[in-house]
């Protein structure tokens, strides 16, 4: 595995999405019922960023279309999205988020309209 840092566990406020750039893929992170969660940073639905969007128990709702997604597992659970969002295995090493964005399990970010 590769893992990079992201940011500093400092920066995430809980429940708080915060978007970071890891070795060229755009990331959202996101700290919430204590645990660090890692998903891509764009809506399968239309490009727009998650990290822009609301979290509450466990889940990310993107602000344009409502469309939410398992921070867990990245399923989608509603419309107007019809894919999951990739989720990248996430780590925190002496004060660091690290992210590893090359073994990530699921689905890719693919948007659902051309």
């Amino acid at each position: 595995m590769t893992w990079t840092r992201a940011c500093s566990a400092a920066d995430l406020v809980p429940d708080t999405p915060l978007g970071a750039v890891v070795d060229g893929v755009p990331v959202c992170l996101v700290r919430t019922g204590g645990e660090v969660f890692a998903v891509h940073d764009e809506c399968t639905h239309e490009a727009v960023r998650l990290s822009e969007g609301d979290v509450a128990d466990g889940v990310i709702e993107c602000w344009r279309h409502g469309s939410c997604f398992d921070l867990r597992t990245g399923a989608v659970l509603n419309l107007p999205a019809v894919r999951s969002v990739a989720v990248y295995p996430v780590r925190e090493v002496a004060h660091d988020v690290q992210v590893n964005v090359h073994d990530a399990p699921g689905s890719t970010s693919t948007r659902d309209t051309p």
